[in-house]
């Protein structure tokens, strides 16, 4: 071969690889831009899908709060009590039916549940409006509200059912934007009720106050009362930390902070322990005035449940009156991870002081202390001059619709939400299938407050 045969074979060659190295650059510009568009799209799909999952929780609270408020209106026995229940069903409703309108479902699906929204809505408004003026509801209207009580449990069910579906991947929004689901409309087919006025209505969000334990978390932002005692150094705020959990578990105490915030300055420690993994440290936050312990978390894994809730709430009481807490009493609390949280009241001259909470977490393998919190209790607990109730419990009872069934009563100080106390009695009772609890102020003879009492499989709670 001559030299130019030579070089024409050599560029031949040279372009044939250029050409192969164009083409491989072009796939992998083609792949890459395949790959983007389809992470993209995966990641618009998830974004939205989380949209749906924001917008269908927050109606399931909405619905919830519906049912809960519905439930309370059937047994309040006060126009200026039910008028307040209603407004809030009213407003529940509203924002259950606006998220109810973000989700993909065809609205031909949503109609008869969006229908039952509607009619809450407007049903609870006209009777606060009636309430408000004076007027007590008639037994077509109990009877009515009684019927739109059994619709709410049978939608709040079907929508367990959903979320059920939802969370364990046997349905997916992307097959509801196509499809659409009878799960909605199974609910309230029978549902027929009288037509309501049209009302033109306006509301905001507001927060839904859904509490682990009649008024835990009432924390006022008044100066706490219990916060006794001179302001300790970090070596003496050291020294409690050892005391809390005793000298002869405690290996190793370190200060890690100080906190100057108002109400509550305290100083924050790392605890690790004798016998114990490394891993398995406490962090608690001591007072820096009077040396109070404030919190404590305990970080170990609770493997399995041996001890039943009695023995748990003997242990936290047991453990509350060594820290110096005397007449406590237990009142409500929640299993979780094989452990309970318990909710321990002041109680004095047998009154039930709720405002002075203590929340105490109990391993329930071994009945050891995980959690400490004394934020109620030192916000509010002081020795309490407790007047005679002007009206006898007799009296107060009477108060009480006579439709629930009254199984016990008692004197108890709860918190308003104008950071002041009220002398009530309470009244724990049956409508139903439901527990209540009904407070009647003991000098008024004033419904001051309805709570739903819920029995859960982990605990008893209240709304």
């Amino acid at each position: 071969m001559g030299i130019r045969n030579k070089l024409l074979d050599f560029k031949r060659r040279l372009s044939d690889r250029k050409m192969y190295s164009v083409v491989i650059v072009a796939l992998a510009v083609v792949a890459g831009w395949g790959i983007y568009q389809y992470k993209t799209a995966a990641d618009l799909r998830q974004e939205l899908d989380n949209q749906y999952n924001r917008a269908f929780y927050d109606m399931l609270g909405y619905v919830d709060n519906v049912q809960m408020l519905l439930a309370k209106s059937l047994i309040s026995a006060s126009n200026t009590k039910t008028a307040s229940i209603m407004q809030e069903a009213w407003r529940q409703a509203n924002l259950a039916q606006t998220n109810l309108g973000q989700l993909p479902i065809n609205p031909p699906t949503l109609e008869k549940t969006s229908k039952y929204l509607t009619q809450v809505g407007d049903f609870a408004y006209s009777l606060n409006n009636q309430n408000m003026k004076g007027k007590e509801l008639s037994d077509k209207q109990y009877e009515t509200l009684e019927k739109l009580y059994g619709y709410a449990v049978s939608l709040r069910d079907s929508l367990e059912q959903l979320q059920s579906d939802l969370g364990t991947g046997r349905l997916k929004w992307g097959e509801l934007r196509k499809k659409g689901t009878s799960i909605f409309q199974r609910t309230s087919t029978k549902i027929t009720g009288e037509q309501f006025e049209n009302i033109d209505k306006t509301f905001q969000e507001y927060p839904t106050l859904i509490y682990d334990g009649p008024f835990s978390d009432h924390i006022t932002n008044t100066k706490p009362k219990a916060l006794t005692g001179d302001t300790v150094s970090v070596d003496q705020a050291r020294e409690r930390v050892i005391k809390f959990f005793g000298k002869d578990k405690v290996q190793n105490v370190t200060n890690t902070s100080k906190n100057d915030s108002e109400p509550f300055k305290t100083y924050s420690y790392t605890v690790t322990f004798k016998d114990r993994p490394e891993e398995e440290t406490a962090v608690i936050d001591i007072t820096q005035k009077g040396g109070h312990p404030y919190y404590m978390l305990y970080n170990r894994a609770v493997e399995k449940e041996v001890l039943n809730i009695d023995q748990a709430k003997a242990a936290g009481k047991k453990f509350l009156e060594e820290q110096g807490f005397k007449n406590m009493t237990d009142t409500y609390y929640l299993k979780e991870d094989n452990t309970a949280t318990i909710n321990y009241a002041y109680t004095q001259d047998g009154i039930v002081i709720y405002p002075d909470l203590i929340k105490v977490k109990v391993a329930l393998d071994n009945g050891e202390i995980l959690g400490f919190e004394a934020k109620g209790y030192l916000s509010s607990h002081t020795d309490r001059n407790i007047p005679e109730p002007s009206i006898s419990e007799e009296e107060a009872r009477s108060k009480i619709s006579s439709k629930i069934k009254v199984y016990s009563s008692g004197l108890a100080i709860i918190p308003t939400e104008y950071k002041t106390e009220l002398f009530t009695y309470e009244f724990k009772g049956k409508l139903n299938d439901k527990d209540f609890i009904v407070y009647i102020n003991a000098n008024t003879g004033e419904e001051e407050d309805i709570l739903m009492i819920i029995n859960t499989p982990n605990g008893v709670l209240t709304m």
